[in-house]
């Protein structure tokens, strides 16, 4: 990432950094610079994490089906993603996430992200805790 991206990771991210495990966790989509999210059917991310490994699956929204893989060090996750939308067309790219604590208790993901080829994009995915 460029400078003046980590300066506008800083700037987005809501809540005190984190080194968190994300193993078990799900998360889900809140925002997205890429498209309007569905607030009643959201993008899931099942997250599984072995001594920094991560791996994990997401579908909803805009999503058929999605798999991704990375490694987390310390708050930060950077994974590489690849899946089919409900358009039919098959999309794939890489991440960065900053892992913190919202003011709820709840974790959050910050994802800058792009796919191949693309754009810079953004979202925001928020840990799915039960009541």
């Amino acid at each position: 990432m460029s400078n003046q991206q980590a300066a506008i990771n800083d700037e987005l991210i809501d809540g005190a950094r984190e080194a968190a495990s994300l193993n078990g966790l799900s998360f889900a989509m809140v925002s997205s610079t890429t498209s309007a999210v569905d607030p009643n059917a959201p993008t899931v991310f099942r997250y599984f994490e072995e001594n920094g490994v991560l791996w994990g699956d997401y579908t909803g929204d805009t999503v058929l089906t999605g798999r991704f893989a990375g490694q987390r060090t310390g708050d930060t996750a950077t994974i590489f993603f690849t899946h089919r939308s409900t358009d039919q067309s098959l999309r794939s790219g890489s991440a960065t996430s900053v892992i913190s604590r919202a003011s709820d208790g709840a974790l959050r993901l910050t994802e800058f992200y792009q796919f191949t080829p693309g754009k810079d994009e953004f979202s925001v995915c928020q840990e799915i805790t039960q009541p």
